[in-house]
Order: structure tokens, then sequence, then C-alpha cells
């Protein structure tokens, strides 16, 4: 493929994946670009807050696996973790960034296409349009996207999917905006991309239901951050003018 020097951050939150990290590792590692390309590249795994043996597993597969990186000083949330992931990438000067998450419902094998298709957009984003990960998770994601379009006016297939690569640039114009502790930055990412017309990709995918390890949202959590959410929506919307994130 033309253009593997790009630098290639895959990033990852984890909470709770002694069962599920070590095969998550192993698997998405391979797809860093191998030598004589770029040797920047980097697999980087948020895991902060874990009471079970994540961490010392994660500590111990570095050993094996050099360009593997943890971070372990975010906040325990799923959103933080996942700023604090995009922040470390465009600290480190990567040019793509690729997230998903280590639970293992998603599969390294669908990368390949938007890999290959980075050159035409600034942003590939996945789309369950099968989740075998219950109704009411089904159910939800459509509600967001009902919320998304009467607030921002954008028709989104799938706002939320950890299955995404964005050119870092566009992830810095962007993720300014939110704060810190924001619990749905890959809502208002793909938000961000879609409002102001960047060149936007939709790709179906695959998404398996959990077979191991603690979900760390579950369906009470879900509800209140969605009461959250159409707050901070509102919020957002007002802030949302071309001369605020130029």
């Amino acid at each position: 493929m033309e253009n593997q020097d790009d630098i290639l951050y895959i990033v990852a939150p984890a909470y709770n994946e002694e069962d599920n990290i070590e095969k998550f590792v192993k698997e998405w590692y391979g797809l860093l670009p191998p030598p004589p390309y770029s040797e920047l590249s980097r697999l980087v795994i948020a895991d902060s807050g874990s009471s079970d043996s994540t961490h010392a597993i994660l500590n111990k597969l570095k050993e094996r696996y050099p360009k593997l990186e943890i971070l372990s000083d975010t906040k325990k949330e799923h959103g933080p973790k996942v700023i604090a992931l995009y922040e470390y990438a465009i600290e480190k000067g990567a040019d793509y960034i690729f997230q998903t998450d280590s639970d293992n419902q998603t599969s390294s094998d669908e990368f390949w296409d938007f890999w290959e298709a980075r050159n035409k957009f600034d942003g590939i984003f996945g789309y369950r349009n099968t989740r075998e990960d219950g109704c009411f998770r089904s159910f939800t994601e459509k509600v967001v996207c009902l919320l998304l379009k009467i607030y921002f006016k954008i028709d989104v297939p799938d706002a939320n999917a950890p299955f995404r690569l964005m050119k870092c640039d566009k992830v810095k114009k962007y993720l300014c905006n939110l704060p810190l502790d924001y619990n749905l930055p890959n809502i208002m990412m793909t938000t961000y991309f879609v409002y102001y017309k960047e060149k936007v990709d939709f790709l179906t995918i695959s998404f398996k239901s959990r077979k191991a390890g603690t979900n760390s949202v579950n369906v009470r959590k879900i509800i209140k951050i969605g009461w959250q959410a159409l707050w901070d929506f509102h919020k957002l919307r007002k802030n949302m003018n071309k001369e605020f994130v130029k």
C-alpha cells in the first residue's frame, strides 16, 4: 500500500478486561506497519481504574510488544479515556488515529478497508447495521442518531461505533471543544465531522457480543448518560459556529 510511512496510532480504552486484553493486543498489534515502514506507529491502551489483573497483564505484554504503550493516569470512565488517547496521539505526532474498544467485539480483519481508503476521507466511521450485543443497545444508538438529527440537523447511520479511522489534524481541530471529562466524545466527533462537512464515509462492520470481561456501561448508566447528553447537546450546539472551531 502507498504511504505506509504514515504514523498510525491504534488506541483503545480498557476496564477490567483481563480475559480479553491479551487476545486484543496480539490481534491489533499485528496491524501496525512493519519495518522498514514507520517505526513511530503505536498501539496505545488506556487502563485506569481496573480492579482485576488487566494492568498487570498489559505490563507483561510490553516485554513482547515494544510498540505497545499504556496510559494509566486517565480517569476511570470510557469517555475521558478516549479523549486522553486522542490527546496522546496528537501530542506524539500521529498522522492517523484508529479507535476501537478492547473487549474484542470488533474484528481487526475489517480494519484494512478503512486503511486503504484513508487518502480519500478525513474520517471513516463504522456502521453497525446488525449487532449481537442486544436490542436495547441497538435501540439506544437509533435514539442517539435521531437526537443528532434534531439538535444538529445531520443524518448519520451510526454515531458511536468504536471503530473509526480519522486524520489526526481533524481530530485536533475539534477535540478542543470537548471538556476533558466528557462522556460521549465519539458521538460528538462524528457530529463535528459531518456537521462541518469534512470528507467522511461510513463502512459496514460486524459487532459481536461480549464474550468475557466487565461492561463498564450498563443499562442504568446508559439512561443516566442519555439524560445528561440532552443538556450537553444543547450547550455544544450553542457553541457550534464556524468561527469557534477554526
